[in-house]
């Protein structure tokens, strides 16, 4: 069965506006990042419900723009330990959220949870991305895995073991939690030899889940964006992530999927890569982030289109994340969206 490529009316007037803002406001990579627009704009739509921020934040290459490198330095030099401990701090003062991609890579425990917690202020909202522990059906041939390398993974889609290793230690800073995001990278026939299979086992995990998180679901399999997956994300009220991936359909494309919007109460996206292209190209082309170098207009109207939808709808809250990794600098890319979305 293919995707259903039904247009959804309310994103594509969205796009069609971001379309149109885009040549009004002229958006240029070498304009310069002005902090009180980040700062102010960001502040504006986190009041309408409109999340927008950065995945990850401990990048160098952000001096002079979002930090201010005085506040790193150590006997006159700038400090990298000191800058990765405490910059978080500083980029709250800008953004109200950010996504947490290192929880992704181990069970967060309750001192580090606190520890971002005490940097940020009351509204202040974070995206974690779930332990792949959760959602890896066979752990990757990869150094960090040791023996398990390879190995079928008995924690897969295991309610209680997220509950226990992932939800337990976020309960102490639940405020501050504003989305949790299960990332399944591809799956290959080994592991599911059709979609639908993967959704019924996706179907029974979300089932057990504890009510009253905000939890959504992101895929990198595009030939599984079809209406059974939708469905079971919409039993659950579970929001599918908009992602922009080397395997996945652009975000736009994403959006006129009949029936993407699976949560009316939350809608995500993370703008990580640009369709086509490998993670180590764009980490290879775009270090160390200082600037853009490759501007992707159909991102950037995606996002827009994103927040304008988002400020039209107050009773939901979006979240969207952006990455380095898309045009070389995330905070150029987030001015570029808000501007256009103004």
């Amino acid at each position: 069965m293919r995707p259903c490529l039904t247009s959804a009316g309310s994103w594509g007037a969205a796009l069609a506006l971001a379309a149109g803002l885009l040549k009004a406001v002229g958006v240029s990579s070498g304009m310069a990042i002005e902090r009180d627009f980040l700062r102010n704009s960001a502040a504006t739509l986190a009041a309408a419900g409109v999340f927008i921020g950065t995945s990850s934040w401990k990048y160098p290459g952000w001096r002079g723009q979002l930090y201010d490198s005085a506040r790193y330095e150590w006997r006159g030099k700038f400090a990298l330990s000191r800058f990765e401990r405490n910059c978080l701090a500083e980029y709250a003062e800008v953004f109200a959220t950010v996504c947490v991609d290192a929880a992704y890579y181990t069970f967060p425990s309750v001192k580090y949870l606190e520890g971002l917690a005490a940097q940020v202020p009351a509204g202040f909202l974070f995206g974690f991305k779930v332990t792949d522990e959760i959602t890896v059906r066979r752990f990757p041939n990869l150094p960090r895995f040791g023996r398990r390398a390879g190995q079928p993974n008995e924690h897969f889609l295991k309610a209680d073991v997220f509950e226990r290793g992932f939800l337990k230690p976020c309960e102490t800073i639940r405020p501050h939690v504003g989305l949790l995001i299960f990332e399944f990278s591809r799956f290959y026939p080994a592991d599911f030899e059709h979609g639908r299979d993967f959704v019924s086992a996706l179907d029974s995990f979300l089932a057990q889940l504890p009510p009253g998180w905000p939890y959504a679901v992101e895929m990198r399999n595009q030939h599984w964006l079809r209406q059974e997956y939708f469905d079971c994300l919409a039993r659950h009220r579970v929001a599918h992530v908009y992602n922009s991936w080397t395997d996945m359909p652009p975000v736009s494309e994403q959006m006129a999927l009949s029936g993407s919007q699976t949560n009316p109460a939350l809608v995500a996206a993370r703008f990580l890569l640009k369709p086509g292209r490998k993670y180590e190209d764009a980490v290879k082309s775009f270090q160390p982030y200082d600037a853009t170098k490759e501007v992707n207009t159909a991102a950037r109207q995606a996002g827009a289109a994103l927040i304008a939808a988002g400020r039209k709808n107050p009773d939901r809250k979006t979240f969207i994340y952006v990455n380095n990794r898309l045009e070389g600098n995330a905070l150029e890319t987030i001015k570029a969206m808000m501007g256009m979305a103004t």
